[in-house]
Parts: C-alpha cells; structure tokens; sequence
C-alpha cells in the first residue's frame, strides 16, 4: 500500500492539518508508530503519544484539540477507531482469494461442492453437509454429518463443527473452536455415579456472528443453544447447551454462561464474567470484568464485582473496603478504651 494523505483523506471523507503530500505506506498503533505509518487516536489514555509519535498520519476526531504542537498531520474524521477499521477491512480485502480443494482432503457423499468454495488440506466434509457460495473451510477442519454453512462464511483452521449445527451467512469461526460438543448434561443416581445424558439438540450461530479461537458451544440438550445474529465473542469462551445469546452482544475472553440462561442484545461483558444456570439478563447491559451473575438481570444496567451489584454502589462500597484496615484498628483502639472504662466503673 503507497498513498498520499490528501487520497486516504479523501476516501475517508476527512480534513487534513499539515502536508497532504506525505506518503502512508503502512498502519501501526500510536506509540510504535514510525514514518510513513498511519495510526489513530481514539483512547483518551493515548492522548500523550500524539505529541511524541513518529507517524506520518493522525487519524482524530473532529473535535480534537491539541495542547502542544503536532509533527504529524492531522485527519479529521467522525470516528477514528471506525475509520480505521474500514481502512483495514479495505486492506484485508485485498489478499488473494483462495479458492479450490487442497488434498489431501475428504469430502463425503450427499455434498454438493459450490464452484468457489476452499478446503483446505486434510479438512473433513461429513455426509448431507449443506455448503453456501464463497465458503472457506481451512486445513484440518471438521464439519460433522447435516451440518449446514451459510454464504461468505470462514472457518478457520482446526474447527469442529458437530452433527446437524447451522452456521448463518457471513459467520468467521477462528482457529480451535468446537461448535456442537455435548452439554455437561448428567444426572446422579443413588449409588453416587453419573449417568449420562444423551444431549440431542444443536448449536444455531445466526447471521453475522464471528466465535473466537478455541471458544466451546455446547449442543442443546434438546431444542438449540442459539448465538444470535451480529453476536461477536471472544477466545476461551465457554456457552452451555441451551443457552440464548441475544443480538449485537459481545463477550470478551474467558466468559462463561451455564445452561438455560438467556441473555438479550446489545450486552457487553468483560473477560472472565460468569453467569448462573437458568437465569435472564434483559437489553443494553454492561459488564465489568470478572463479575459474577447469580441471578437474573434487568435491562440498561451497569454491575461489577461478585455478586455483580450495580456500578455506582460497588464504587461506594470500594472506598470502604480500601479503608478496612483502618476501621479494623479504630474499633479495636475503641474497644479497648471500652474495657477501660468498665474497669473504671
């Protein structure tokens, strides 16, 4: 990539401050930035390195207002992070297409195999698997027996997709997922086993929905656990069978969700929120990392810690577990006075 300032401004819609001549010929974060890299500010914490950075190009926002003088030139833009992430969607869809099937690998019978679809090496295409246009199935894949994939879809390398699952249009599973695995589903008997419980459902990834890598979706016990359309969730996550994850939610790593919950749309969660059995969380929550959900949830609500309360009463109660130390040693010295003045009397 080779292009002036004054052709990126354009292409993004932008006003330029300093020279529009300069060349950007790669992308790199602020504080690494050499010449000839664009980068962004969109973090408020990052706002010291826009001083100091050795980019060429600065993507800000409109409204920026710089405290000391900038060497870089400045695009003025809405939105700097979504400006970028079109710059970088551009980029990205600039790689070559792969297309064709790579052996060694194998496709079962009852498969029809759309003319542009890749399959990497030794991936495994079950029987009566259901293939969109323009899928791509990467090496060492597994689509198990009925499965069906939508259009435009990419399944990274090392995928497991069980039995029966339906992947939606334009769904990114990364690297290690397992679609499909069964529920932790048994029930004790008396001599103080376990039997196992055939899990018999399956695992529904909607439209727009990107799983990342090594995440694990268990198949309903029956019915559907279903990953709503736009949900986007992280690596090392883990979702239990007959779970409902709402649209345009999103999840960071090491989130968990036990079976039968219900989460709505447009919910963010921080890495390593844990979320109870059989409970429901409404619209438009936020999450602070590491909270844990015991019970069910409203919507429009911001909770932290374990058990997740709201924001501002966690805050409040924060500043008096900084003080405990103190407080322990105020009632102590209390006490003691106390004990003197009885001896007194």
């Amino acid at each position: 990539m080779r292009i002036t300032v004054e052709e990126l401004a354009a292409l993004v819609k932008g006003s330029i401050e300093g020279d529009g001549k300069a060349y950007i010929n790669n992308y790199s974060k602020i504080e690494e930035a050499t010449t000839g890299c664009l980068t962004f500010l969109a973090n408020p914490k990052y706002t010291h390195y826009i001083y100091t950075t050795k980019a060429t190009a600065v993507l800000v926002r409109k409204d920026f207002v710089a405290e000391h003088p900038v060497s870089a030139t400045l695009i003025r833009v809405d939105d700097p992070y979504t400006t970028l992430a079109d710059l970088l969607n551009m980029v990205s869809a600039q790689a070559p297409v792969r297309t064709g099937i790579e052996q060694p690998s194998y496709i079962s019978d009852g498969t029809t195999v759309p003319d542009d679809i890749y399959v990497g090496a030794f991936a495994y295409i079950g029987k009566n698997v259901t293939l969109g246009k323009n899928v791509k199935i990467y090496p060492q894949a597994y689509l198990g027996d009925n499965v069906t994939v939508g259009d435009d879809v990419i399944i990274y390398p090392g995928v497991k997709i069980y039995h029966g699952c339906k992947i939606g249009n334009r769904c990114i599973v990364q690297a290690g997922a397992v679609i499909g695995a069964d529920g932790f589903g048994f029930a004790p008997k008396q001599d103080g086993t376990y039997e196992k419980i055939a899990q018999i459902g399956i695992v529904i990834l909607e439209d727009d929905v990107e799983i990342g890598a090594n995440t694990t979706i268990d198949r309903a016990t029956m019915g559907s656990t279903i990953i709503k359309r736009g949900a986007k969730l992280d690596n090392l996550i883990q979702i239990a069978h007959n779970v409902e994850i709402g649209e345009s939610t999103v999840m960071a790593a090491q989130v968990g969700v036990a079976g039968s919950t219900k989460i709505g749309k447009h919910n963010m969660m921080g890495g390593q929120v844990g979320f109870a059995g059989h409970i429901t969380v409404g619209d438009n929550n936020g999450f602070g990392a590491q909270s844990g959900i015991p019970n069910s949830v409203g919507s429009n609500q911001r909770i932290l810690g374990t058990p997740g309360i709201n924001a501002l009463e966690f805050a409040r109660q924060n500043v008096y577990f900084k003080r405990l130390p103190e407080m322990a040693r105020d009632i102590k010295a209390l006490k003691k006075e106390v004990e003197e003045i009885k001896k007194e009397k």
